[in-house]
């Protein structure tokens, strides 16, 4: 009789072992605070969309999202802490388009962006304008190539450093309209800026959200907007991409993690991204920024992230810009 209670005992054991409701990993997820790692500085375009959407996760994950600047290198410091982080969702990364152009412009990096990274969402794109000292005598991206074609390498192009944004997307119109300029990096595109407006350089391509006062004002004068429509501000200002057909180059900021971070993570996490992008506060703070929403699937986020690999890696090769 005893054994035959032992064994009904072990019975109705596996059955609630086998038969107990399946809690994933999402149900518990977050248990504990979450970092967001930025590669830049604070008070930046990268770590002030980290900050509002750390906000916007906190109050409705009911855990505490934070963010932990790690710049340097580059971008390269903090990305690498990322991409080595636990792939557990307690690490998250707000990833740049530098991160994209990194992938070819260093030759010894110690990750891989595609690779080692899962994305998550896209959050925000920020147009680029193309911009000249008001001395300069081109009233339009047709002029300006003219100009820069009668005279190869005489205007200078202030950049933010060797592989900005900025920078790369200047050497794409230099690839695609067959013309020079003569490089001149600075430690940063407010410097960049800086030196511009003062007639030190004459070409310069740079962020609404760096830029767009001074081509409101007068300051500088822009003559083309990188992406496909205008920007809402400067409805004069048209696309590069009409004057140069199949031009593109977009500046944006995602959430990313680690490669392994469980799907039911991800998916968590792009929703929430999603929603935060259809709240009229975040599309505010957006705006400030000279942004717009990027709202989609983790795939479509994917997508990009290769595809900006893929073009920057062309004109890494054809600039011959390098870090060793």
């Amino acid at each position: 009789m005893a054994a035959f209670v032992q064994r009904r005992e072990f019975l109705l054991g596996l059955a609630g072992l086998f038969g107990a409701p399946h809690i994933s990993v999402a149900e518990t997820y977050p248990s504990r605070p979450v970092r967001i790692l930025v590669a830049t500085s604070a008070g930046g375009g990268t770590d002030l969309v980290a900050r509002f959407l750390a906000q916007w996760l906190s109050e409705r994950l009911g855990q505490s999202f934070f963010v932990e600047n790690r710049p340097g290198g580059g971008n390269n410091i903090g990305t690498e802490m990322a991409a080595h982080a636990a792939a557990d969702g307690y690490t998250l990364f707000m990833a740049n388009t530098v991160n994209t152009i990194n992938n070819s412009l260093y030759q010894n990096l110690n990750y891989n962006f595609i690779a080692d990274f899962a994305p998550i969402a896209n959050v925000m794109g920020t147009p680029l304008l193309v911009l000249v000292h008001p001395s300069v005598k081109a009233k339009n991206a047709a002029e300006l190539i003219a100009l820069a074609k009668t005279s190869p390498g005489k205007l200078n192009l202030a950049s933010g450093g060797v592989g900005s944004t900025g920078h790369m997307s200047a050497e794409l119109f230099q690839m695609m309209a067959g013309i020079k300029f003569t490089h001149v990096p600075y430690r940063g595109e407010a410097l960049a800026l800086t030196d511009l407006i003062a007639g030190n350089a004459q070409v310069m391509i740079s962020t609404t959200g760096s830029s767009l006062q001074y081509a409101k004002a007068g300051t500088v004068r822009a003559l083309a907007t990188t992406t496909d429509d205008p920007v809402a501000e400067l409805p004069d200002v048209l696309p590069l991409a009409k004057t140069l057909p199949g031009y593109r180059a977009n500046a944006w900021n995602g959430l990313c993690a680690p490669k392994a971070t469980p799907a039911e993570i991800i998916a968590l996490l792009n929703k929430q991204v999603n929603l935060a992008l259809a709240d009229p506060q975040i599309k505010e703070h957006i705006a400030n920024l000279g942004g717009v929403p990027l709202p989609g699937s983790p795939e479509d986020y994917g997508r990009t992230i290769a595809a900006d690999t893929a073009k920057w890696a062309k004109v890494v090769q054809f600039s011959g810009a390098h870090v060793d």
